[in-house]
């Protein structure tokens, strides 16, 4: 796994080009962000933004932001009902046009993300992990990845690594630049989105042949 970690690409210009297209994208987008504060802070309460741990480069830990889309609504003895009872509309609206991950370009910003790159899973996921698919922590998480743009939920978990790790080991300018612009793509046809928490992807257990 070594003939990814040369090219000036990687190894120079991504952070860069990541923090600087970020900010352009912020100040940019500063009006739907000030829209969308306001409406999640009315529909959904406080606090607007949901935060949660993930492993980022090097398996570091990292705060990741998103806007909430569940409200906090709690049974008579205290704790949070499941999710799909605490889902609104406009909570399915923000998921499914993505506009609920628009906070994790504060992340590109302070550097704990990437554009492009592996997409951030739960910590729990670390000790499950083979060899192989700890490569996908070689690089910063993305905002989005090869593997979001060829199926996101819709395919295996093996097949997701296997994308994380491809693209890990071929990092390119190019390659990024073609993963943006069919992000783009796939969040205005809204392709490859599940609006529905209770049929999303299952949750990882491992690999058996490790």
């Amino acid at each position: 796994m070594n003939n990814y970690k040369s090219g000036v690409y990687r190894r120079f210009l991504k952070r860069p080009m990541d923090f600087i297209l970020s900010l352009i994208a912020i100040i940019i987008l500063t009006p739907l962000f000030l829209i969308i504060i306001l409406l999640v802070k009315f529909k959904l309460g406080s606090p607007v933004i949901f935060k949660q741990e993930r492993p980022g480069l090097n398996e570091e830990i990292f705060t990741m932001y998103k806007f909430r889309t569940m409200t906090n609504e709690k049974d008579e003895n205290g704790n949070l009902l499941p999710n799909h009872l605490r889902h609104t509309r406009f909570g399915n609206v923000l998921r499914s046009t993505s506009l609920d991950e628009l906070p994790e370009l504060l992340n590109v910003i302070k550097g704990d993300m990437s554009l492009i790159g592996p997409r951030p899973l739960l910590i729990d996921y670390l000790p499950l992990y083979n060899e192989y698919q700890k490569h996908r922590h070689d690089v910063r998480p993305g905002l989005s990845g090869l593997a979001q743009v060829m199926g996101r939920n819709a395919i295996s978990w093996e097949e997701k690594f296997k994308y994380d790790i491809e693209y890990v080991e071929n990092i390119t300018f190019t390659v990024d630049c073609r993963l943006m612009i069919r992000t783009i793509t796939k969040v205005f046809k809204r392709e490859d989105v599940n609006n529905n928490e209770k049929i999303t992807m299952d949750r990882f257990r491992g690999t058996v042949n490790k």
